[in-house]
Order: C-alpha cells, then sequence, then structure tokens
C-alpha cells in the first residue's frame, strides 16, 4: 500500500527559520523540494544565498571523531559556543602532543637511519669519527657486487698505495673501506670504480668505533620508541578523557548544518517590511495532520496543505506501509521498481502469490519446514529480507507437502489429502488424460492473467489513460475478450455447453475490433479533429499484425504457467529419483547418509531454480501486464535529535 502524501508549503520570517526547523521539522518526516522550482509562476522570489557558519568546525569535529574508537553516543546539551569551544580547546591539547610525537618521530627516523648506514661496517676496527676527518689520507666507504669482489680483493692486494678493510657482506654486496694518501685519490678512484666499487657516504655524527657507534644508536633509538609509547598513550588518553564532549559537539555541529543546508531548497521573498523564507515538502497525511495542529497558536509560521496535486511540480514521493508480514517482498517490487504515487502497489499480492505458486512446485512436508524454521531463524538473526521471503515460502511448502502427501520425498508415509502429483490424470476433450497438476496450473494461469488486466484497468483510471484503459489488450477489452475466452473453455472441457455462435461472435469480435481500432476510437472519445491516421493502408496493415501479435502472446503467457505443474511434477521425480538411490525402494531401511544429502541437494539447486522460476512468473506476466515501477522513493529531511 501506498501512503496519501500531502504538499505543504510553510513561509516565515526569514531570520526565524533555524528555529522552525529545530521546533518543527525535525519532529517530522518531510521530503523538502526545491522552492524556486516548485514556486516557477510566483514573482518576486529568490534563492536563499546564505554561508555554513557551521562548516569548518563541524570538519574538525569529524576528524577528531573518526578517531575515537568507541562511538557510542548519549544526549548532551551543548550550545553552539560550548560545541566550538570543545572542538578547539581539544584540537590545541591534542596539536601540542602531535607537535612533540612529531619531533620524536623525526629524531627515531633519523637514528634509525644512521644506524643502518653503519651497520654494515661494524667488524672495522678504525674509529669513525677520527676517519672522517683524515687530512693527508683520503678514505672512500662503499660497496661492490658478490660477484666482482674476487677481482677487486686481488687489485687491492697488489696496489701498495691502498689499503681495504672489508665490513660486513650479504648475499649480493660486501662493504668496506679503502685508504689512500691525498695525491693518489683521483687516480685510484678511477681504478675501483672500474672495479665496480660503489661509494657510500656516511655522515659525519658518528662517535668512537662503528661497534661503539651502533650500540649507542641501538640505545637512542630504544630510548626514543620508549619515547613515542608515551607520548602515544598520553594523546589516546587525552583523545579517550574527551571522547563524550567530541562526540557531543560532533552531532550538535552536524544538527546545526544539517538545519543550515536547508536553507539551499528554501526561496525567499521581501515584502516593504520584512523579507520572509519558503519551504515546500511532502508530508504523509497523518503526519501532515499533527504538523497542522502542532504549529496552530504559532504567529510566526503560515503553512498551507495541498490536496490537488495537479498544481503541484513536482510528482508525489512514494511511501510504502505494508503490514510488517509482506514487508519483505517489497525487496522483489523495488528491484522491479518502486511504484510511482497513483499506481497500485503490488507487494501483497506478490507476497501471497509468490509464496502459493513456490509451495505448488516445491510441495513437500519436510523439506518446507526446513525452509520455514532455517529462512525464519536467519531472519531473526541477520534481518535478511530474502530468509523471511524463503520463510513464508516454505510455509507454503509444507501446506502443499500434506496436500500431495510427501515428506522428505516419502510419499508412504502420510495420505495425500488432495491427489499425487506425479500419478493423477484428468481425462480432457479433443486431448485426452492429461496430469492433473497441469490442467490446474493453466486454469490458475488465467485467473492471474484476468487479476493483472483488473490491477491495468485500475491503473489506467487513475492515470486517466483512456486508450489503454478501455480499448489495450490488457484493459477492459482485453479483460472481456480474455475472460469470454476462458469461459468458453471451462464450459467445453467441463462437458457443458457453450454459448451460442452470434453470442461468441461478440464476446470475440467487438473486444477484438475495439483493441485493433483502439486509437481512433480513443480519438473519437476524445473528440480529436482527425480520429484515422492520413495513412490508412500501413495503419491497417500495422494493427494486424499487431493483433496477430496480441493473440500470440495471450496463448504463450498462458501456456506459461505450465510451468507450475511441470516443476510440481518434476520435484516430486527428483524426490524419487533421491529414493532410488538411497535403496527406500527396496524392502530394507534406506541409505540415511544418502537421503539427508539428496534432500539437501534438491532443497538447495530445485529450491534455487523454482525461486528463480516463480519470480520470472511475477515480473513477466504480472509486473509487465500492468506495472510501470517508475516512481521515486519518499526520501524526508531526517535531523539529528539533539536534547533541548
Amino acid at each position: 500500500m501506498i501512503e496519501k502524501m500531502k504538499f505543504l508549503t510553510i513561509t516565515g520570517p526569514k531570520n526565524d527559520i533555524d528555529r522552525v526547523v529545530e521546533e518543527y521539522l525535525s519532529k517530522y518526516d518531510i521530503q523538502l523540494e526545491n522552492a524556486l522550482s516548485e514556486l516557477k509562476t510566483v514573482q518576486n522570489i529568490s534563492p536563499y544565498i546564505e554561508i555554513n557558519p557551521h562548516k569548518d568546525s563541524l570538519i574538525r569535529a569529524n576528524v577528531l571523531a573518526s578517531l575515537i574508537k568507541d562511538t557510542s553516543y548519549k544526549n548532551k546539551f551543548l550550545t553552539v559556543d560550548e560545541a566550538v569551544s570543545i572542538i578547539e580547546r581539544v584540537e590545541t591539547n591534542l596539536n601540542e602532543i602531535q607537535k612533540k610525537k612529531e619531533e620524536i618521530e623525526t629524531n627515531l627516523s633519523s637514528a634509525q637511519s644512521l644506524l643502518t648506514d653503519i651497520e654494515h661496517f661494524r667488524s672495522i676496527p678504525c674509529n669513525i669519527e677520527d676517519i672522517l676527518h683524515f687530512q693527508y689520507v683520503k678514505f672512500r666507504f662503499g660497496k661492490i657486487l658478490q660477484e666482482h669482489f674476487e677481482n677487486f680483493e686481488k687489485h687491492t692486494k697488489d696496489d701498495l698505495s691502498t689499503i681495504f678493510y672489508k665490513g660486513q657482506s650479504d648475499k649480493n654486496y660486501v662493504w668496506g673501506v679503502y685508504f689512500v694518501p691525498a695525491e693518489e685519490a683521483d687516480k685510484v678512484d678511477a681504478i675501483y670504480s672500474s672495479l665496480h666499487f660503489e661509494r657510500f657516504y656516511l655522515k659525519d655524527t658518528y662517535h668512537g668505533t662503528a661497534e661503539e657507534a651502533y650500540h649507542f644508536l641501538e640505545e637512542r633509538i630504544a630510548e626514543y620508541t620508549a619515547q613515542l609509547d608515551s607520548i602515544t598513550t598520553a594523546y589516546q588518553k587525552k583523545l579517550e578523557e574527551n571522547a563524550e564532549n567530541i562526540l557531543a559537539a560532533q552531532h550538535k555541529l552536524t544538527a546545526l548544518s544539517e538545519n543550515f543546508d536547508i536553507r539551499k531548497l528554501a526561496a525567499c521573498t521581501k515584502t516593504k517590511q520584512e523579507t520572509f523564507y519558503i519551504l515546500c515538502g511532502w508530508m504523509t497525511e497523518q503526519e501532515a495532520s499533527k504538523f497542522s495542529r502542532e504549529i496552530e497558536k504559532d504567529e510566526n509560521l503560515y503553512c498551507i496543505i495541498e490536496d490537488a496535486h495537479n498544481n503541484i511540480y513536482s510528482q508525489p514521493p512514494t511511501k510504502l506501509k505494508n503490514p510488517k508480514l509482506f514487508q519483505p517482498y517489497e525487496m522483489y517490487t523495488r528491484m522491479y521498481g518502486l511504484p510511482a504515487y497513483n499506481e497500485f502497489d503490488p507487494t501483497i499480492f506478490v507476497a501471497l502469490t509468490y509464496s502459493f505458486i513456490f509451495g505448488v512446485m516445491f510441495g513437500d512436508v519436510g523439506q518446507g519446514l526446513c525452509l520455514l524454521l532455517g529462512g525464519a531463524l536467519l531472519y531473526k538473526i541477520k534481518r535478511i529480507n530474502l530468509a523471511a521471503i524463503i520463510s513464508m515460502a516454505g510455509f507454503f511448502s509444507t501446506i502443499f507437502g500434506f496436500l500431495f502427501g510427501s515428506i522428505f520425498g516419502f510419499e508412504n508415509i502420510i495420505d495425500a489429502i488432495w491427489l499425487r502429483p506425479i500419478e493423477h490424470m484428468t481425462k480432457l476433450p479433443f486431448i485426452g488424460n492429461l496430469n492433473t497438476v497441469f490442467v490446474y496450473a493453466v486454469a490458475f494461469g488465467m485467473f492471474f492473467i484476468m487479476l493483472t488486466m483488473i490491477f491495468q484497468i485500475i491503473n489506467g483510471l487513475k492515470s486517466h489513460d483512456k486508450e489503454n484503459t478501455f480499448f489495450g489488450t490488457n484493459g477492459i477489452a482485453g479483460l472481456i475478450f480474455y475472460a469470454s475466452l476462458t469461459l468458453t473453455l471451462f464450459l467445453f472441457m467441463s462437458g457443458h455447453a457453450v454459448p451460442a455462435t452470434y453470442v461468441l461472435v461478440i464476446l470475440f469480435g467487438i473486444p477484438l475490433l475495439a483493441m485493433a481500432f483502439k486509437e481512433p476510437l480513443t480519438a473519437l472519445i476524445e473528440k480529436k479533429a482527425n480520429v484515422m491516421p492520413e495513412k490508412k493502408g500501413i495503419f491497417l496493415v500495422q494493427t494486424f499484425f499487431e493483433m496477430f501479435e496480441a493473440l500470440l502472446s495471450y496463448f504463450s503467457n498462458t501456456l506459461s504457467f505450465v510451468r507450475i505443474g511441470a516443476f510440481a511434477v518434476s520435484h516430486a521425480a527428483m524426490m524419487e529419483v533421491v529414493l532410488m538411490l538411497a535403496g527406500a525402494e527396496n524392502s530394507g531401511g534406506p541409505n540415511w547418509v544418502v537421503m539427508v544429502i539428496g534432500n539437501i541437494f534438491v532443497m538447495g539447486m530445485e529450491g534455487l531454480i523454482v525461486g528463480i522460476q516463480v519470480l520470472r512468473l511475477e515480473y513477466y506476466e504480472f509486473f509487465s501486464r500492468f506495472y510501470k515501477g517508475n516512481g521515486r522513493e519518499f526520501q524526508p529531511y531526517r535531523k539529528i535529535k539533539t536534547q533541548q
């Protein structure tokens, strides 16, 4: 069902808009529309332009709130100034801690870098500080690839003008330092470069040997790490101490910012004395009535509630309101498209027919109870709509399981209340014996199609679509034709006398002619100047093929419902296969492992297929006949409520 909507135009002094939003609109579900778009014909109106003063504070509050682990919030009264003051104070305190933290992180990073550089030269016994200050002897720290080191070492031993100290090595490089007299440095450097020696520069910050410098840096890193842990703890503690105030301030600023953003949808109009704001929006009839009563004594607020939607530019939004039992099926309706405001909401009908058809196609007491209980449990835990639909489908499967006399595939435990799908046959004229479930499936399909035609007529009357309502294949003409055909077939198949020939000509001929000439007839009713199209030959050819397609569609759509009986029979046949594999047909007991696995397989695979097939019937044989699904959802302005 779709809730009835009212269109409201709210106006008052411009400087009073925040009070109205805070005091009234925050309590009600109202979908605000752009007032400038709704009041196109009104003169002397302008947009409500004003910069949001809370935006910057809200951004800073959101940043602080994102750092808090426990975001549970208790209502706490704050004024605007208090909220802003809290954010500024906490931000200042945290920034001071953050500045110290960044300083420690810089020192830690520098120490780790120095440690990494000196690590490769720990085995060199020389004082690093002295080496870095040699004047007459040049030094070169560096590394060389393992594959070149043997050749490099050979040359360095033969060269009396240089000394090489080997440091640490890994699988790729050998690290070390060589010394050379200053006057020989350029020549030796060139030779070493040709031997693939890659120079490495140490910073002038080390004291003692490389090993001593390494241990000193390890101690400094440990100190910096401890300081960093301590200041990180202090930062988090300060954040937790102020968490409640931060969240309260964030909620307050969010509410103020959202209230302020309403100005984007408002318009302004100016009189000689004062400027007024104008807000437009949709409310449900019940909410609008409560709102109207509450503002009766407010002298600074004036509201017009309109019932006639013809004078309004925006399409009324759709708010579905179905009983809780059927609400999960709104998922299927939304998947196809939300109904327009003046459309018929098919949710309840879908819920009943979907579950009913599923039950017929998947009739088994045991499996139905599994689906019923499993779906209900999953819905209770996870609140998944599909689980509720499975549970409802399982309920109908259980009912038809009793009607078919089947429990987990066993058909010798209980008697069938109605019939057994795989066995029961019906004799029909000109056809002979036909499975009874097939006959009932086609009969149900005919009733189903006629019901959708009635829905199309109702929707057509609501939308004032005369052509499709009176002369469409799913309108009154189509309903008369299809109902007459259904009645004739029923009388003939049941052995009763069919109507006289002239009656059949009237019942079939007039509706067919009405459908064929729906465009000229509509033009005639609407008193248009040109009733018949100019190109009559093309019109007649097109009409012939359209009617042929319509008749073929009636036939194919009716036969489409045979799948209901087919799946009922196939389900029984599949369970017979499971019983046969489990040895249940022999005199001994069945293999229960095979029975359990077989039932799980059937419930999983066939249950999925049946669910999809039923949904296909709903969409193609039901929705496509009358339903457009081009509505827009009711999206009310919602304010985060703060205690006032």
